[in-house]
């Protein structure tokens, strides 16, 4: 295991372990609330991952992934640095999102406004059953900055979406994997774990699928049919030009291979 390092003064740490980058928010005595430092600290990392890395993992220490923006350090702004400092958070969260590395996050406690925009902006959501949603910018006098429009609208529509910011509306850990904020609900304290065997499996891939997985199949479902179909052919013969994707073409062939099987 490579030793940890620490970034931006201790707001977020990474480490590599094997082929799985861990990033772990470090401001627990806050709730992890996002602080402009932690966003940088973030968007450094996803920038330029180690080579080694086939999967990232972000989680966080204390009880809560992330109570969002640290308003606290909420400064007042004109238009211009409003946008400048909102475009700051898109920056990094893209990095994320469109980075060279499948992203899993592992989610617990409040995963609350801009903690749930980082959420949303990561591949695999794992919720621990401590985990709850909510966007409350409708009674802070704000709006999302962090690309949740976008990203959140997309996960569980713009109609819940819309409910939750007006009225404050919360989800449990169940409720949200059933509207889509999660794929995975497991016991509290048993997140990481998870998420480290999910990760092993994604670095198992072949780099070339998971880039096309990460970067092209959300471009394709989001442009017309026709387009998307294309890209679809497009990307499916690049794939499967890779050597590595020839030898386990040829090893499944070959039966030796596991096949799929029913979920346990």
């Amino acid at each position: 295991m490579n030793a940890p390092s620490q970034t931006a003064g201790a707001q977020v740490r990474s480490e590599l372990r094997g082929r799985v980058l861990l990033v772990t928010l470090c401001r627990d005595m806050k709730r992890n609330a996002l602080n402009d430092p932690a966003i940088v600290a973030l968007s450094d990392i996803f920038a330029a991952p180690p080579d080694e890395a086939r999967a990232a993992i972000i989680s966080a220490e204390g009880d809560h992934f992330s109570a969002g923006l640290d308003l606290t350090e909420l400064a007042e702004r004109d238009v211009a640095a409003g946008i400048a400092h909102s475009t700051m958070w898109h920056r990094a969260f893209e990095r994320i999102e469109f980075g060279r590395v499948p992203v899993i996050s592992v989610l617990k406690g409040a995963v609350i406004g801009g903690g749930l925009e980082l959420a949303a902006a990561t591949h695999i959501r794992v919720a621990e059953d401590t985990t709850y949603y909510g966007l409350p910018e409708g009674q802070r006098g704000i709006f999302v900055g962090g690309g949740g429009s976008v990203r959140i609208s997309r996960l569980i529509g713009t109609a819940r979406m819309i409910d939750m910011m007006l009225t404050g509306r919360t989800y449990d850990a169940a409720e949200g994997a059933a509207i889509g904020l999660s794929q995975y609900v497991v016991p509290a304290g048993t997140g990481l774990t998870k998420a480290l065997e999910l990760a092993e499996t994604v670095a198992d891939n072949a780099p070339l699928t998971n880039f096309a997985v990460v970067h092209a199949l959300p471009r394709i479902a989001e442009t017309d049919r026709q387009s998307g179909l294309v890209f679809e052919s497009l990307m499916a013969a690049i794939a499967q030009s890779d050597p590595l994707a020839k030898a386990r073409m040829r090893s499944f062939v070959e039966k030796k291979a596991s096949k799929v099987k029913p979920p346990r």
